[in-house]
């Protein structure tokens, strides 16, 4: 069963200030788009998640001074009474809202055993060095400074958010670059708090939707600082990591499309021959999103392609087999273009559907790339049923909007 825990969110004093000092993810973002988009904002959260924005550019950012720096940093804000801690353990609620469409969160700790014994479960492989600098940054700072993404299957626990949506909200504002909605209630009732733990006991397992990376790097610094006491109870704060949890039905995964930079010595006509023996194509009169699982669509000189797999492709598949990135990359990726490991290759980019299909015309148009592919959306479905399985997705194959923004409730160890 599940454990959630209230905690003291160290968070922005002043609610006119949450949206300049949250920030996007550190990792949606390079160097330089960071220091852009930190750039006039001297408490964006930017300067803590990505503390090298601040130092030369001959510093990589896995320094050993970029994490003292953040350090600093957070410190900092603490200290001139930009962010403050709650007085009391407490839960909260976060609503995001996209193009109509809402997402309601609940803001919670989650204990490390539990990622650890599969109760909170994976579906992605981490990298190592990606995972390594997650936990340096989360031992320095002392802290989680951005959430875990997670989701479950809903039995009734949504309906408890009910009364506390129609309280006055902590924050509220519409992000100025996307013009997505973000909206957080607090829940500080004794009573509240307990009739919502026990009833996510009742929900048997959580879902890593985004954020592998912070998850192990949260699980590993528990352990780390559970090493150091030898008096650990375990129900220590260090023993916990900070993470968000979403009801599967009000999420939406987008597509995760795949541009190649070049044709693997093959002419156009050459390379829809070979797709040919993969897939039925039919020429579409408009750039067309696909229709269905199993289509994937083809952008190639000028011209959409509706490219279904052939059937006799598609038996006997299991439930990662079955993914149509899985399809791409066993019977296009690597056999026509090469692709090994899409996580390394560098004739291989990757584009989340919230830049639109228009962004993969723009690059093939442009000669930057040769081609590109369209991918029907993974579902919710698919993704907890490969976790359940105890089986990896492949690389890239999900991409979630709206993204979680840092800074709005931190968590600290201690």
């Amino acid at each position: 069963m599940m454990h959630i825990f209230p905690f003291k969110a160290l968070r922005p004093v002043d609610p006119k200030e949450a949206e300049t000092i949250s920030a996007l993810p550190y990792d949606v973002m390079n160097r330089a788009e960071a220091a852009a988009m930190a750039n006039g904002l001297p408490h964006s959260y930017l300067r803590v998640t990505r503390a090298e924005l601040e130092l030369p550019d001959s510093v990589d950012p896995y320094d050993p001074q970029v994490y003292s720096h953040a350090r600093k940093n957070l410190d900092k804000m603490v200290a001139e009474g930009v962010i403050a801690h709650e007085q009391k353990d407490c839960l909260y609620v976060y609503r995001q809202t996209m193009d109509g469409r809402e997402q309601y969160g609940l803001v919670c700790c989650v204990p490390a055993k539990d990622y650890f014994h599969n109760i909170i479960k994976k579906h992605e492989l981490t990298r190592a060095d990606k995972e390594e600098d997650r936990l340096r940054h989360v031992l320095a700072t002392n802290a989680n400074t951005g959430p875990v993404f997670l989701t479950y299957r809903d039995q009734g626990q949504f309906d408890l958010f009910g009364q506390v949506t129609q309280r006055a909200p902590l924050y509220d504002f519409v992000s100025k670059a996307d013009g997505f909605g973000h909206t957080v209630w607090i829940i500080e009732d004794d009573a509240e708090i307990e009739a919502i733990r026990k009833a996510f006991e009742k929900v048997p397992c959580s879902y890593i939707a985004d954020g592998h990376h912070r998850s192990a790097a949260g699980a590993r610094a528990a352990g780390y600082r559970a090493d150091e006491n030898p008096n650990n109870k375990g129900d220590e704060e260090y023993n916990r990591y900070l993470a968000i949890l979403f009801p599967s039905t009000q999420l939406k995964i987008l597509d995760y499309n795949r541009l190649l930079k070049n044709l693997n010595g093959r002419t156009s006509a050459e390379l829809l021959t070979a797709l040919e023996k993969v897939f039925s194509i039919v020429p579409l009169p408009t750039m067309q999103h696909p229709e269905t699982q199993n289509q994937v669509n083809l952008y190639l000189n000028h011209q959409w392609y509706a490219c279904r797999f052939l059937p006799k492709l598609l038996n006997n598949l299991g439930p990662v087999d079955g993914l149509d990135v899985a399809l791409l990359q066993k019977n296009v990726l690597h056999p026509l273009f090469g692709i090994d490991d899409p996580r390394t290759s560098k004739d291989i980019d990757f584009v989340g559907g919230i830049r639109g299909l228009g962004e993969l015309v723009k690059r093939v148009d442009s000669g930057e790339c040769a081609c590109a592919f369209a991918m029907y959306p993974t579902t919710l479905n698919q993704l907890m049923d490969i976790a359940d399985a105890d089986e990896i997705m492949p690389p890239k194959s999900t991409w979630f909007e709206p993204k979680l923004r840092d800074g709005l409730l931190v968590h600290t160890l201690d």
